[in-house]
């Protein structure tokens, strides 16, 4: 990839940061870029929130049957409020930065 290709990509990637923490009232976001599991580049953005685990650490270090549990997972009203939540935050991001 040339060098201004990954330059914007880092800046693009940086803009979805700041719209997913806007989006999910993030207290800090960690973002960790793979490639060596699937044949591609990609990022997870894991919005981190005060107490969000029992113990400081990774979000994996949760247990499984804590973070798939029913009441773990959003209802359908509450998934499409978050997706709402984070096209107006991506929308807010590119207004800034975007001229």
């Amino acid at each position: 990839m040339p060098p201004a290709e990954k330059a914007q990509f880092m800046l693009e990637m940086s803009w979805v940061s700041e719209a997913c923490a806007t989006a999910f009232h993030a207290d800090k976001m960690n973002l960790e870029l793979l490639g060596n599991g699937d044949s591609h580049v990609h990022w997870h953005l894991f919005p981190r929130h005060a107490g969000d685990t029992e113990q400081p650490g990774p979000v994996w270090w949760t247990d499984p049957t804590i973070m798939y549990a029913d009441d773990a997972t959003p209802t359908a009203t509450e998934l499409e409020a978050s997706k709402q939540a984070l096209r107006d935050a991506i929308q807010a991001v590119l207004s800034r930065y975007q001229h």
